[in-house]
């Protein structure tokens, strides 16, 4: 059975969102369950498509119309009103959309999925937040975007999906200094570690701040980390800590319904 986990600050008429877990799904091995990023260097096409598949319709739409970008850590969000072709998605790191039957899915494996509704004008948005696309700016290019196909910024609303969460997210002095550099209110981000040079980093907090900073008032983070959770989530760290030479990729989705 496949499950999904919600968040109330996005439930709203005339849309569905979800985020999956690993359970379900027709991968196996490293990837067992409901893997589906094409970019999993070992795991079968057919068994992407598949599991694609079972999140479509899961999402109630058809199986082209669950999309997911090439994400590459940037801020770039493109603006979507029909389909791509499987193997034929743009370059970007978030979507929105104001096109009932559009389901925007984001791909992660430690890094957040953020999901968006202004529900009154029925825009939505999703953007895969890791660390450096959240640092430069992606959260606050996909309000922008938003706002520009008619979304009210003090309407909308955000979720923050399953991510590595701080308790596991050691980095070191270099990293903390990036986002020292940016903004010196962030030290409130990073927490000690026993190791010397290393802290550790609140990622969900961190972007729910970024969002209040920017005007979002309503944000909620669904309290999931990919990193405890091996049954539930995929991980990148994990998979490196444990020796594993691949992982992977969670999905994180949100459709306009008809009314």
């Amino acid at each position: 059975m496949i499950e999904t986990l919600t968040i109330d600050d996005l439930t709203a008429e005339g849309t569905k969102h979800a985020f999956f877990t690993r359970k379900g799904g027709v991968s196996e091995g490293i990837y067992a369950g409901l893997q589906c990023g094409r970019g999993a260097t070992n795991d079968p096409r057919e068994n992407v498509v598949k599991n694609r598949f079972y999140a479509s319709r899961a999402m109630g739409v058809a199986r082209e119309a669950l999309l997911s970008v090439h994400q590459h850590h940037s801020a770039d969000v493109i603006t979507v009103n029909t389909p791509w072709r499987p193997g034929k998605a743009p370059k970007a790191d978030a979507m929105v959309s104001d096109t009932p039957g559009m389901a925007l899915g984001i791909l992660t494996a430690d890094c957040a999925p953020v999901l968006f509704v202004d529900p009154k004008a029925r825009i939505i948005g999703a953007a895969h937040a890791g660390w450096k696309g959240a640092l430069g700016g992606v959260l606050e290019a996909t309000v922008e975007a938003m706002i520009a196909l008619g979304a009210e910024r003090q309407r909308i609303h955000a979720g923050i999906g399953p991510c590595i969460t701080q308790v596991n997210y050691q980095v070191d002095d270099a990293f903390r200094d990036r986002f020292m550099a940016d903004d010196r209110t962030n030290a409130r981000y990073f927490g000690p570690d026993p190791e010397e040079g290393r802290h550790r980093f609140d990622l969900p907090g961190y972007c729910q701040g970024t969002l209040k900073a920017y005007g979002v008032r309503h944000s909620s983070f669904c309290g999931a980390c990919t990193y405890a959770d091996p049954d539930r989530f995929y991980s990148n760290r994990r998979a490196l800590h444990v020796g594993e030479d691949d992982y992977g990729r969670g999905l994180s989705a949100i459709v306009l319904t008809d009314k």
